[in-house]
């Protein structure tokens, strides 16, 4: 069987996902079609837990992992809901939900339009990085699927899958994020074995360093193939040279300590300056909040911007997950509050408030910029990668 059966085969298992596994009838957004999670994580429509439950509906076994719960310790199941509402009430088929189509979200303003969108769900799962290759223009995506990396075309096709869910030295236990090099290597953080693992676009394994981390996040590469990389736990920002085509280790630095708990990085690409993304402790009824760093090439620190500055430009509270710079240096930072892609500009010009992106995202966590300046962003809520255009 050639490998693009394969693949089709698979997705075909992946988007049977849209149907209720015991009943085999399409969910619905209402009635007894509604997807309801059960505690132990699988899903199945309100009519087949009421079923199971029984006529005093006291109790129901989940009929996969055998797991027993009451009915009311259901809940509705979000990403399938949000699908279903793409979708509309005239139907609209599988695949302009899944994005096929490049259809389902609002265009953007500020001249951006939404020009394609990959993935879905089922096809990939939670993804939590997003990377574009500076010069196929093709996008690694890690996610939690049974192979944790998909590659996509520049047209949207995937094109290959590695990284195994697994044990052995070059499989990926839970990864946190993904660059590309120039060199054309996929770099992932795997916070299962706090490790670095890089591969080739083929998915062979050519290097693991696992060393010297409490819990690597984020990462990004630079023009010359380092990786600039965060560790959350350790409060500090790396820098890692390696010769990827021969798997060795050159230098892992650390350039910068003393950050709080920081995730999200980004690399200008021209001007060498990093972004970083500090997730602050909650103080009392608080939950948190996030700050925004801008270093020089050189780690000084020469802009920043947390969630109690931006309040004094925006209104609404925000929540920034991921960070990347465009061609004109300018910031840019995804919003998981207003469910938007915003603009802060160069740091010296801090702060400026720009949306380019505030319709048809459900839960941004991830960004970047193809060679061609379309932007990439990762959006969680439903589990697929929208690009964006001018």
């Amino acid at each position: 069987r050639s490998p693009q059966a394969g693949m089709a085969a698979e997705d075909e298992a992946e988007l049977s996902l849209l149907e209720c596994r015991v009943c085999f009838e399409p969910y619905g957004p209402d009635g007894q079609r509604r997807p309801l999670n059960l505690p132990c994580g699988h899903v199945l429509c309100r009519g087949c837990v009421w079923a199971l439950a029984g006529a005093e509906r006291q109790r129901l076994e989940c009929p996969f992992c055998r797991r027993l719960c009451g009915p009311a310790e259901t809940s509705d199941c979000r990403p399938l809901l949000q699908l279903l509402e793409l979708l509309g009430p005239a139907g609209g088929g599988l695949a302009s939900a899944l994005g096929r189509s490049g259809g389902g979200a609002a265009a953007a303003p500020a001249g951006l339009g939404l020009r394609l969108c990959l993935g879905g769900w089922g096809s990939l799962v939670n993804p939590t990085g997003v990377a574009a290759c500076p010069g196929s223009g093709r996008l690694a995506v890690a996610h939690d699927g049974k192979k944790r990396i998909h590659v996509f075309g520049p047209s949207g096709v995937c094109l290959r899958r590695f990284g195994e869910r697994g044990d052995a030295g070059n499989d990926v236990k839970y990864p946190l994020d993904v660059t590309v090099t120039a060199d054309g290597h996929v770099v992932v953080t795997d916070g299962g074995d706090r490790s670095v693992k890089a591969f080739d676009f083929e998915g062979r394994g050519v290097l693991a360093v696992r060393e010297g981390f409490c819990l690597p996040w984020g990462l990004d590469a630079t023009p010359e193939s380092e990786v600039i990389l965060t560790d959350s736990e350790a409060g500090a920002l790396y820098r890692l040279a390696a010769d990827f085509r021969r798997g060795e280790l050159k230098k892992c630095q650390m350039i910068r300590s003393r950050l709080v708990s920081p995730r999200a990085v980004a690399v200008c690409q021209t001007s060498g300056a990093v972004g970083v993304i500090e997730h602050l402790k909650a103080r009392g009824a608080s939950k948190g909040s996030t700050r925004v760093k801008i270093f020089s090439a050189e780690m000084d620190l020469i802009g920043q911007m947390d969630s109690f500055g931006l309040n004094l430009v925006f209104p609404s509270r925000i929540h920034a997950t991921a960070v990347a710079f465009d061609r004109e240096g300018r910031v840019i930072v995804t919003d998981v509050c207003s469910q938007a892609v915003i603009c802060l500009g160069k740091p010296e010009e801090f702060p400026i408030f720009n949306p380019l992106i505030s319709h048809g995202l459900s839960y941004p966590v991830g960004l970047a910029y193809t060679a061609d300046d379309s932007l990439v962003v990762l959006d969680s809520g439903d589990h697929s990668i929208k690009v964006y255009s001018s």
